[in-house]
């Protein structure tokens, strides 16, 4: 079983197990990490990554969780980077600094940045 295998089963459990006992941040933070597994494999699985990291995005927004929102659109902003798609990255990477910049997440907000300024 490869490391990804792993990885990816361990965190669908992850995922499913807050499901049934209705924990809804649990949920958002395990699609997001479900996303960065998909956008780092190589190729990068696109649809699967951009389709977690949308479903954490629209879980972090109802409950208000910025930080995942702003960790959301960084990641879906690193992946289209990587696949050579500029003006989406660039839009996800600048809605990820807003929220860096507003939170003042001082570690993130040059990783973001660099990340822009190869997009």
């Amino acid at each position: 079983m490869s490391s990804y295998t792993r990885w990816r089963t361990a965190t669908w459990a992850e995922l499913t197990i807050p499901r049934a006992i209705t924990e809804r941040g649990h949920q958002a933070y395990a699609l997001r990490l479900l996303g960065v597994i998909a956008a780092r494999r190589e190729p990068p699985e696109r649809d699967q990554a951009e389709a977690y990291y949308r479903q954490a995005l629209v879980l972090a927004d109802e409950l208000g969780m910025r930080p995942l929102q702003a960790h959301c659109h960084f990641g879906l902003g690193t992946l289209y980077t990587k696949l050579g798609q500029r003006e989406q990255a660039r839009v996800e990477l600048a809605t990820a600094i807003d929220f860096y910049r507003a939170m003042k997440m001082t570690f993130w907000l040059p990783q973001a940045e660099g990340v822009l300024a190869q997009a």
